[in-house]
Protein backbone atom coordinates (compact mmCIF):
# COMPACT_ATOMS: atom_id res chain seq x y z
CA UNK A 1 0.00 0.00 0.00
CA UNK A 2 2.08 3.03 -0.98
CA UNK A 3 2.20 6.28 1.74
CA UNK A 4 0.07 9.23 1.68
CA UNK A 5 2.42 12.23 1.58
CA UNK A 6 0.39 14.58 4.15
CA UNK A 7 0.53 13.43 7.78
CA UNK A 8 -3.16 15.14 9.02
CA UNK A 9 -6.13 16.94 7.80
CA UNK A 10 -9.53 18.10 9.68
CA UNK A 11 -12.32 17.09 8.95
CA UNK A 12 -13.26 20.62 8.18
CA UNK A 13 -10.40 21.10 5.44
CA UNK A 14 -12.44 18.23 3.50
CA UNK A 15 -15.99 19.01 3.82
CA UNK A 16 -17.91 19.96 0.82
CA UNK A 17 -21.39 21.25 0.10
CA UNK A 18 -23.72 20.73 -3.13
CA UNK A 19 -26.33 22.47 -4.08
CA UNK A 20 -28.75 21.03 -6.98
CA UNK A 21 -31.77 22.62 -8.55
CA UNK A 22 -34.42 19.75 -8.85
CA UNK A 23 -36.63 19.24 -12.28
CA UNK A 24 -39.25 17.07 -13.77
CA UNK A 25 -36.55 14.89 -15.39
CA UNK A 26 -35.15 13.87 -12.26
CA UNK A 27 -38.67 13.02 -10.79
CA UNK A 28 -41.65 10.30 -11.26
CA UNK A 29 -45.15 11.55 -12.89
CA UNK A 30 -46.15 12.87 -9.18
CA UNK A 31 -43.19 15.12 -8.95
CA UNK A 32 -41.15 13.74 -6.14
CA UNK A 33 -37.12 13.31 -6.92
CA UNK A 34 -36.54 9.55 -7.94
CA UNK A 35 -34.21 8.44 -4.71
CA UNK A 36 -31.49 7.45 -7.03
CA UNK A 37 -31.18 10.92 -8.67
CA UNK A 38 -30.98 11.82 -4.73
CA UNK A 39 -27.80 8.91 -4.15
CA UNK A 40 -25.76 10.17 -7.70
CA UNK A 41 -25.79 13.67 -5.46
CA UNK A 42 -25.03 11.77 -2.48
CA UNK A 43 -22.14 9.87 -4.30
CA UNK A 44 -20.74 13.05 -5.86
CA UNK A 45 -20.46 15.05 -3.10
CA UNK A 46 -18.94 12.38 -0.74
CA UNK A 47 -16.25 11.83 -3.53
CA UNK A 48 -15.19 15.66 -3.34
CA UNK A 49 -14.84 14.85 0.31
CA UNK A 50 -12.96 11.49 0.03
CA UNK A 51 -10.95 13.36 -2.86
CA UNK A 52 -10.21 16.41 -0.89
CA UNK A 53 -9.08 14.40 2.18
CA UNK A 54 -6.54 11.64 0.32
CA UNK A 55 -5.34 14.15 -2.32
CA UNK A 56 -5.71 11.46 -4.68
CA UNK A 57 -8.30 8.96 -6.39
CA UNK A 58 -10.96 7.59 -4.40
CA UNK A 59 -13.65 5.20 -5.41
CA UNK A 60 -17.03 4.12 -3.28
CA UNK A 61 -16.87 1.04 -1.51
CA UNK A 62 -20.49 1.02 0.16
CA UNK A 63 -23.11 3.46 0.65
CA UNK A 64 -25.07 2.46 4.03
CA UNK A 65 -27.47 3.97 6.33
CA UNK A 66 -29.07 5.22 3.91
CA UNK A 67 -32.07 7.09 4.95
CA UNK A 68 -34.79 8.79 2.91
CA UNK A 69 -36.82 10.60 5.91
CA UNK A 70 -38.87 13.28 3.47
CA UNK A 71 -39.98 13.62 -0.19
CA UNK A 72 -38.04 15.88 -2.43
CA UNK A 73 -40.12 17.32 -4.92
CA UNK A 74 -39.67 19.25 -8.43
CA UNK A 75 -38.47 22.34 -7.78
CA UNK A 76 -37.17 22.20 -4.44
CA UNK A 77 -33.20 23.13 -4.03
CA UNK A 78 -31.18 20.26 -2.73
CA UNK A 79 -28.35 20.89 -0.30
CA UNK A 80 -26.04 18.21 -0.06
CA UNK A 81 -23.76 18.52 3.29
CA UNK A 82 -20.89 16.03 3.52
CA UNK A 83 -17.74 15.49 6.24
CA UNK A 84 -15.53 13.46 6.87
CA UNK A 85 -15.59 11.42 10.32
CA UNK A 86 -13.44 8.16 10.53
CA UNK A 87 -10.27 7.14 8.19
CA UNK A 88 -8.73 3.93 8.44
CA UNK A 89 -6.01 3.04 6.56
CA UNK A 90 -6.45 3.47 3.15
CA UNK A 91 -10.60 4.04 3.19
CA UNK A 92 -12.63 6.90 4.67
CA UNK A 93 -16.23 7.03 5.97
CA UNK A 94 -18.26 10.33 4.88
CA UNK A 95 -21.25 11.30 5.98
CA UNK A 96 -24.07 13.18 3.78
CA UNK A 97 -27.16 14.82 5.06
CA UNK A 98 -29.55 16.00 2.47
CA UNK A 99 -31.85 18.88 3.00
CA UNK A 100 -34.72 20.36 0.34
CA UNK A 101 -35.86 23.55 0.61
CA UNK A 102 -38.84 25.31 -1.00
CA UNK A 103 -37.80 28.11 -2.61
CA UNK A 104 -41.23 29.87 -2.76
CA UNK A 105 -41.84 29.27 1.25
CA UNK A 106 -38.42 29.05 2.24
CA UNK A 107 -39.25 26.45 4.37
CA UNK A 108 -35.65 24.01 4.48
CA UNK A 109 -36.69 20.02 5.26
CA UNK A 110 -34.03 17.55 6.49
CA UNK A 111 -34.81 15.05 3.56
CA UNK A 112 -32.07 11.99 4.13
CA UNK A 113 -28.61 11.03 5.57
CA UNK A 114 -26.00 8.53 4.55
CA UNK A 115 -22.89 7.12 5.37
CA UNK A 116 -20.32 6.40 2.27
CA UNK A 117 -17.08 4.29 2.33
CA UNK A 118 -14.56 5.74 0.15
CA UNK A 119 -10.72 3.98 -0.57
CA UNK A 120 -8.59 6.28 -1.96
CA UNK A 121 -6.52 4.80 -4.71
CA UNK A 122 -2.79 5.89 -6.24
CA UNK A 123 -1.70 6.39 -10.00
CA UNK A 124 -1.31 2.58 -10.43
CA UNK A 125 -4.92 1.93 -8.77
CA UNK A 126 -3.28 0.38 -5.76
CA UNK A 127 -5.20 1.31 -1.99
CA UNK A 128 -3.28 4.28 -1.07
CA UNK A 129 -2.80 5.43 2.71
CA UNK A 130 -4.75 8.65 3.46
CA UNK A 131 -3.99 11.19 6.37
CA UNK A 132 -5.10 10.62 9.43
CA UNK A 133 -7.70 12.57 10.87
CA UNK A 134 -6.75 15.80 13.41
CA UNK A 135 -10.00 15.95 16.19
CA UNK A 136 -10.14 19.59 16.62
CA UNK A 137 -13.62 19.70 18.29
CA UNK A 138 -15.74 17.20 20.54
CA UNK A 139 -17.88 16.72 17.72
CA UNK A 140 -14.70 15.61 15.44
CA UNK A 141 -14.09 13.20 18.31
CA UNK A 142 -17.62 11.87 18.64
CA UNK A 143 -18.07 11.36 15.06
CA UNK A 144 -14.88 9.79 14.90
CA UNK A 145 -15.48 6.92 17.22
CA UNK A 146 -18.80 6.61 16.11
CA UNK A 147 -17.33 6.13 12.57
CA UNK A 148 -15.24 4.08 14.20
CA UNK A 149 -17.47 1.40 15.26
CA UNK A 150 -19.83 1.35 11.97
CA UNK A 151 -16.42 0.62 9.93
CA UNK A 152 -15.35 -2.31 12.49
CA UNK A 153 -19.01 -3.48 11.49
CA UNK A 154 -18.94 -3.26 7.89
CA UNK A 155 -15.61 -5.32 8.05
CA UNK A 156 -16.87 -7.78 10.14
CA UNK A 157 -20.14 -8.02 7.48
CA UNK A 158 -17.85 -8.15 5.03
CA UNK A 159 -15.72 -11.00 6.01
CA UNK A 160 -19.15 -13.40 6.52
Amino acid sequence: MSESHVKEKSPAESHAEVIVRMFPSDANPAGNVFGGEILKHIDMVAGIVAQRHAQSNAVTVCMDSVNFLKPVFVGNVLSLNARINYVHNSSMEIEVSAEAEDIVTGIRTTTGTAFVTFVALDKNGKPLHVPKLSLKTDEDRVKFEEGKIRMEERLKNRKK
